[in-house]
């Protein structure tokens, strides 16, 4: 088949992920949260109730995006998080912030799985599916520049405004611009379903398909296996940023400013130089998956099991650089496994019911981080972050054994497809 082409869908594609990551909130939600006077188990809640809204929505939004059109499930997505983010900009009281969890995580719904769907849709259009860990994996790269970005700009509005709520302001220019991104789309790809079908046809046969293809236990294997490090990482991601406040403080710079300045320029710039990493992990994705020893699936899950147990340990005896350092390895390789476990479902399932199968594979994941950040919300307030993510992380190592996921490497392994 021929090599992909960076043609403007392929920048369309990149835009997308790049305007996606620019939430100038993230870099700072769990301290915006703290500041509001929330405590770490009111914070576990509101994650978990998230996960909840995402779990109601997910695999009927995913059936919706694949019968009748991504485009438009995409663009229900981001009027949902603009919402929500008006929402955080004007409130002040938990409930408020309870209404705009739940529509960030309608949000989420209708987003996840769809704009993968897209591209893979489009990718056998151009009959380059067979490098879909590649293109996906250069694609999401630029989705982890525009977090880097992000944190930057977000640094720079804390700084100059020192205030956590005009984050979310500025949060909404982007999304707007991407919806307008969305629209330019070709339609050729809401056209999942070919004009002969009535829209009854084509929801029986969408739903046919995904109960045929949800009985492979190769699927179900693989969608957990990628769910349970992204729920991981998911729960417990925003309480890096108290670590970095730490690392901070020994940094013998901007010591003449504000606190909350110091913090705002200090965050944002860890978070750049993150999401640099990352960015190259994803585009290196395709290049590891070719080398890799055949069980790379189960072994980088635990490495990011055991790099969150020893970020804790590190973090509670008061090595908070090198609890930083740990803690980003988590980061790394999440986004190792997600363009290379993305490729490797989509060699199983049709790509008409992608978006479906990809949801329940986000359904799976909301529901693990509900449980996790519920739980790790409850011992960060008893015991402290850091022994809370030692514990967590320890929990889901034995969890791992218990399931056998250490000896399904080979019944995930990537079919030729």
């Amino acid at each position: 088949m021929a090599t992909f082409k960076k043609n403007l869908q392929y920048y369309k594609f990149s835009a997308y992920g790049f305007l996606r990551n620019l939430r100038f909130f993230d870099a700072f939600f769990i301290l915006f949260l703290v500041d509001q006077g929330l405590s770490y188990t009111e914070i576990g809640v509101l994650y978990a109730v998230r996960e909840i809204s995402i779990n109601l929505l997910e695999v009927p939004s995913g059936m919706l995006a694949d019968t009748f059109g991504r485009r438009r499930t995409l663009l229900i997505s981001f009027m949902s998080y603009i919402t929500s983010f008006l929402i955080f900009y004007f409130s002040h009281n938990f409930i408020f912030f309870l209404i705009a969890f739940i529509l960030f995580g309608a949000g989420d719904a209708f987003r996840s799985g769809t704009h993968k769907g897209l591209i893979m849709d489009y990718l056998k259009q151009q009959g380059w599916s067979d490098q879909k860990i590649s293109y996906y994996g250069h694609t999401r790269s630029w989705s982890q520049r525009g977090a880097a970005i992000s944190s930057l700009i977000a640094g720079l509005i804390l700084f100059s405004r020192g205030n956590y709520q005009d984050i979310f302001l500025f949060s909404t220019l982007p999304y707007v611009l991407n919806m307008i991104l969305i629209i330019s789309y070709p339609k050729e790809l809401d056209k999942i379903k070919t004009l002969s079908e009535t829209k009854r046809q084509a929801i029986k046969t969408t739903f046919s398909s995904f109960f045929t293809v949800m009985k492979d236990v190769r699927v179900i294997k693989l969608i957990s296996h990628s769910a349970l490090h992204s729920a991981y990482l998911k729960a417990v991601k925003d309480y890096i940023q108290p670590l970095m406040i730490q690392v901070a403080i020994l940094l013998p710079l901007l010591q003449n400013v504000d606190r909350e300045q110091q913090n705002g320029l200090s965050i944002g710039v860890f978070y750049f130089i993150i999401y640099l990493i990352t960015s190259f992990a994803s585009r290196s994705a395709s290049t590891i998956e070719q080398n890799n020893r055949k069980n790379i699936v189960t072994l980088t899950l635990l490495v990011g099991f055991i790099a969150g147990m020893l970020s804790g340990l590190l973090y509670q005896q008061g090595f908070y650089l090198l609890a930083l350092i740990s803690f980003v390895m988590i980061y790394i390789i999440e986004n190792i496994r997600k363009p290379i476990l993305t490729g490797y479902v989509a060699d199983h399932v049709p790509v008409e019911i992608l978006s479906s199968v990809l949801s329940v594979q986000s359904l799976i994941k909301t529901i693990m981080t509900a449980g996790i950040a519920l739980i790790f919300g409850v011992f960060a307030d008893w015991l402290g972050i850091g022994w809370a993510l030692c514990i967590v992380s320890f929990v889901l190592i034995v969890g791992m054994i218990i399931l056998g996921l250490f000896n399904s490497g080979k019944a995930v392994k990537k079919t030729s497809g």
